[in-house]
């Protein structure tokens, strides 16, 4: 644990305490909080480097025991190039639009009694994140900007870099707030305390395997955002251009196929198997490992799909023929995990029909399912993509780490002047520009 000498409980606590101190700072004392920490991370990137370094050792000795999967060394490498493209982002954090306290709502309930509704921070989180170092700074950093208190845990593959990212960041946010409102544990010990205090914690942000989600789902009351897979989808339309298929089916799925947003499956319209040009798009993407529906794997002399709810986490990318998009949104909506979807088309009513009606949390035409990202879309950063349709859905950035609340401003009023009719209420919307 980071502080061997505090309780899970005390952490936690130390983390709320620090959250309503974070909040109590104005707008431009919290930008400048932190823009420090993206200069701190640059400032000490060789340090960050040199702990990295130590962490690709041993993970590429557990690699070749069989005791950690290939595909997680490239999400735990790090270096001073990505160093600075983070520090990019968390500053991008720190010029946004003040984010607390925007008024969503603004009502005159009757002579007198003015109501707002405004965007408040959620409190404590909890997010627990496997194999990347480079997602501590950035959900540390979106989780100061929207004023919560944050407790982190990492995978153990990666505890040198975290420890060195971790201990540079506490010593950023000082004098402003307590170091202690970003926390740091390490043992499934820690998180199985911390698991328990759904009094403390407001919300867990699970991000890693299928299995690490549903095991936080299942060992915790505190409210649970996350994906549990990244089944996401290409639908290869019949009026889509050939070489623009082969361009955007390849980054989906080869630019970081371990990625939750890379393609896991390609639904191709019949009349490209049936004039051939669906032989001649595998002949053009050799790099993809093919695995074709029952129907057509033997004309394509391609092993079958066993299961199409599947993130293969690699090269691998599962094949089918529908008839049209009906079928191909059927199909989505069946085996899906909701994540990302995308249609190749040159037919604007085909894209806008799609669009409208499948239900995910991103859905793309013609673009690469790989923009599904927090940074890319503009948010800074994310703590993570959520499937969920509560609260939060896509990448999560800042929005997604505010809730609201309501002020009430009077002179006087009681519910007893209303009964005796003494006041009524008039309900009247004012302008909801933020005061």
């Amino acid at each position: 644990m980071a502080n061997s000498d505090n309780s899970p409980r005390s952490l936690a606590q130390a983390a709320r305490a620090g959250a309503r101190k974070l909040t109590s700072l104005s707008s431009n004392q919290r930008s400048e909080l932190i823009a420090r920490i993206a200069d701190a991370l640059v400032e000490h990137g060789k340090a960050i480097c040199e702990a990295n370094a130590r962490d690709m050792e041993v993970a590429r000795e557990a690699t070749s025991r069989g005791e950690l999967a290939p595909e997680l060394l490239k999400r735990l490498s790090i270096d001073e190039a990505r160093i600075a493209s983070l520090a990019d982002g968390i500053r991008s954090l720190a010029t946004m639009d003040e984010p607390i306290g925007k008024t969503l709502a603004h009502r005159e309930l009757g002579d007198g009694l003015e109501l707002r509704q405004v965007t408040s921070p959620l409190g404590v989180l909890l997010v627990i994140f496997e194999s990347r170092p480079d997602a501590l700074p950035q959900i540390a950093a979106l989780a100061l900007r929207a004023g919560n208190g944050l407790i982190l845990k990492g995978g153990r593959e990666a505890r040198h870099s975290n420890e060195v990212i971790h201990r540079i960041i506490q010593e950023a946010l000082k004098p402003d707030i307590p170091a202690e409102t970003i926390g740091l544990v390490h043992t499934r010990e820690d998180i199985a305390e911390l698991l328990k205090l759904d009094d403390v914690f407001d919300l867990v942000i699970p991000r890693g395997s299928n299995a690490l989600v549903r095991h936080i789902q299942s060992n915790t009351r505190i409210p649970v955002l996350g994906h549990a897979d990244g089944v996401c989808h290409i639908y290869l339309d019949a009026d889509a251009e050939f070489d623009l298929a082969v361009k955007l089916i390849a980054d989906s799925k080869l630019d970081y196929p371990a990625a939750c947003n890379a393609a896991e499956t390609l639904l191709v319209h019949e009349s490209w198997f049936a004039d051939g040009r669906l032989q001649r798009l595998l002949g053009a993407l050799p790099g993809i490992q093919w695995r074709a529906s029952s129907d057509i794997a033997g004309t394509l002399q391609l092993p079958e799909v066993e299961d199409f709810h599947m993130e293969y986490g690699d090269a691998q990318l599962a094949l089918t023929t529908v008839k049209g998009i009906d079928e191909a949104i059927d199909h989505i909506h069946a085996h899906g995990s909701g994540h990302t979807e995308v249609i190749i088309t040159n037919n604007d009513a085909d894209a806008e029909d799609f669009l409208q009606r499948v239900d995910s949390a991103s859905v793309f035409h013609n673009a690469s399912t790989r923009f599904a990202d927090g940074y890319r879309y503009g948010l800074g950063a994310e703590v993570g993509i959520s499937t969920s349709r509560i609260h939060a859905r896509g990448p999560v950035g800042v929005q997604g780490l505010l809730t609201t609340r309501w002020l009430l401003r009077g002179a006087g009023h009681t519910v007893g002047d209303v009964k005796s009719g003494d006041w009524r209420f008039a309900w009247k919307d004012l302008d909801s520009a933020t005061s």
